[in-house]
């Protein structure tokens, strides 16, 4: 199930780390790309061969795709579907939610199959659901990202700048 929160922001590790996994995972797959979005369609990172796509846009029309299977299945009486497939003449796409926070939109042309796509993103998914994981937490713990002694720093600075 997805989170309604969302993913505020990544340190530079998170970044490395996302990237270690999406690049194992291409490699696992011998897919041509991977492009990793965040639910809003704001691109997180990609890996593979994506010379020739602007990834800006890919991933916002490939959240637009996901976010309307959403409103399908709705119809349906699903919760959520949480994968999608475009199948094309040289190119298929998969699309799947990982980690409760991203999606994950995996290109593949015959080096590979849907089979494998899938089989990959089931070991992967747990790796991006940890790291996923430990970001909201991090988050959601107030003044995580500033040192234990900012708020007597501040106070310093405020009254320095306004001393006689």
């Amino acid at each position: 199930m997805r989170s309604a929160d969302g993913i505020r922001s990544f340190h530079p590790d998170d970044l490395r780390r996302l990237d270690q996994i999406l690049g194992s995972y291409v490699r696992d797959t011998s897919a041509r790309c991977a492009v990793l979005m965040d639910r809003t369609g704001r691109l997180l990172t990609t890996a593979g061969e994506t010379a020739g796509i602007d990834g800006v846009t890919f991933a916002s029309l490939a959240a637009a795709d996901f976010s309307a299977s959403d409103q399908l299945a709705m119809i349906l009486g699903e919760d959520e579907f949480t994968t999608l497939f475009h199948q094309g003449d040289r190119l298929s796409m998969y699309l799947a939610a990982v980690g409760g926070q991203a999606i994950l939109a995996t290109l593949f042309d015959q080096r590979t199959t849907l089979g494998m796509v899938r089989l990959r993103l089931r070991a992967a998914e747990p790796q991006f659901g940890a790291l996923f994981a430990e970001i909201a937490a991090r988050d959601a713990t107030p003044g995580a990202a500033l040192e234990p002694d900012w708020a007597d720093e501040a106070a310093d600075q405020v009254d320095r700048l306004f001393a006689d």
